[in-house]
């Protein structure tokens, strides 16, 4: 039993990061894709990771100081970086709800212990004109290509949005297609690139982005999408683990 613990604990460890998000990580629902209905191959690749709030957590994808109900979250592995080293990828948001419940998505850059150095882009759904930055939030400080970014319109079909792929609740639903992001880092030291999609007003009618070809001075970055179910084990972790310490306290004799 009490190998059985310490086996438990140590898992639980890992999950919860015992070091500040060392490797990367996905909160909610991440994965990887080839091309997929509307979402083509990334430029100059063939695969691209996803965020979405098709399975999103409660609470998840939204930045500090904006309403948001789920969401996911995806954070790269920590890198390493000088000044003046530009960070680039390229992104495309995807969302078959309309701008009367305005989902919205970011990319934001992080220190190795989680501080926020700079949001580098908001995107958020909106009948027509660009959409990014995101009406009402942050605006952009990295340099996109192209520089403005309307919505193609229409119900997107897109397996990540799952059973409401193909749908459109109203107008601004769509995707953008593929968004250059050039970001140039100010000072030496060890980063963490994050991605996050929220659903606004509800929790129906998903939105998602994708992302690929993320680099840091030319070099790969990022590390593997957690598997799916990661979350879900991490939580059924947590439950044995209560498990086993409420045996341990039940079979424990009393104190003298």
């Amino acid at each position: 039993m009490r190998n059985r613990l310490r086996c438990l604990l140590h898992l639980a460890g890992l999950f919860a990061g015992a070091s500040p998000a060392a490797a990367s990580i996905c909160i909610g629902t991440c994965g990887t894709l080839g091309p997929n209905g509307v979402v083509t191959a990334p430029p100059g690749g063939t695969n691209y990771s996803y965020v979405t709030t098709n399975g999103g957590v409660s609470g998840a994808g939204q930045l500090a100081g904006f309403a948001g109900t789920n969401g996911s979250t995806f954070t790269t592995d920590v890198f390493s970086a000088a000044a003046g080293d530009p960070l680039n990828f390229f992104f495309n948001y995807i969302t078959s709800d309309g701008s009367g419940f305005a989902d919205y998505a970011w990319a934001r850059l992080l220190t190795s212990t989680g501080d926020e150095v700079a949001i580098l882009f908001t995107a958020r759904t909106k009948p027509s004109g660009s959409i990014i930055p995101g009406q009402d939030l942050p605006g952009v400080t990295a340099t996109l290509n192209p520089a403005s970014v309307p919505i193609i319109s229409g119900g997107p079909q897109w397996s990540p949005l799952g059973s409401y792929s193909g749908l459109c609740f109203g107008p601004g639903c769509g995707y953008t297609g593929w968004v250059g992001s050039t970001y140039s880092i100010a000072g030496a030291g060890d980063y963490m690139l994050q991605f996050g999609v929220t659903n606004f007003s509800d929790t129906i009618y998903h939105s998602g982005m994708a992302f690929s070809g993320i680099t840091v001075a030319g070099n790969p970055i990022g590390g593997a999408v957690p598997e799916p179910g990661t979350w879900a084990m991490m939580l059924v972790g947590f439950g044995a683990i209560g498990f086993v310490l409420r045996r341990r306290r039940m079979f424990s004799p009393s104190p003298a």
